[in-house]
């Protein structure tokens, strides 16, 4: 009984230690050699202290303040710990109703903006994380932005220009905005 029972322990030791001690410090070791920032959670920092992450969307509810997409996850919006989509259908009247409600909130911060809201302000992306919003939905938001800050609008046009990143290697997604990027820059040109 022994010699079967030895080598099966034996192999189980070492593909416990392979997989699950040696594997994973080797990849660990590898992303903090070459992704420092990402393996950190490419945090941003003002004066040394995070004010969020490049990677995670934030829940801006400030009318002075570009807003991002809406979050799904629960029990409070853009909860890293809780990643998931609303799982509501476009036929589901839940789905319906909150969009209703998130073009009214964004009527009702803005009575004067007539445009068509953009999509992305009013649905929630897949993870319920995305820190962009696209170049679309930030120049919905920059009347009403530069009207609060008393700023000439063609200012707050050209920040939301100079925070828009483009197509990964000019081919690969959709042009898009950082919305902490941006609103830290806001706030650096309030200065």
């Amino acid at each position: 009984m022994f010699k079967i029972l030895r080598p099966t322990l034996v192999i189980f030791v070492l593909l416990s230690a392979l997989t699950g001690l040696l594997y994973p410090l080797a990849v660990t070791g590898a992303g903090q050699a070459l992704f420092p920032a990402q393996a950190e959670g490419s945090l941003v920092l003002r004066g040394g202290k995070p004010v969020g992450s490049s990677l995670i969307g934030q829940n801006f509810s400030d009318p002075a303040h570009f807003w991002g997409r809406p979050s799904a996850t629960a029990p409070m919006p853009y909860n890293a710990g809780a990643s998931s989509g609303s799982n509501q259908g476009p036929l589901n009247p839940a789905l319906a109703d909150a969009v209703k409600s998130r073009v009214e909130a964004l009527r009702a911060a803005d009575p004067g903006n007539a445009q068509p809201v953009p999509v992305d302000l009013v649905t929630a992306s897949a993870s319920g994380l995305d820190p962009h919003i696209s170049p679309a939905a930030a120049r919905y938001q920059a009347a009403r932005v530069a009207r609060l800050h008393k700023l000439p609008l063609d200012r707050v046009e050209q920040l939301i220009d100079d925070h828009t990143e483009g197509r990964w290697l000019g081919l690969i997604g959709e042009p898009r905005v950082n919305v902490l990027a941006l609103n830290l820059a806001l706030d650096d040109a309030l200065r």
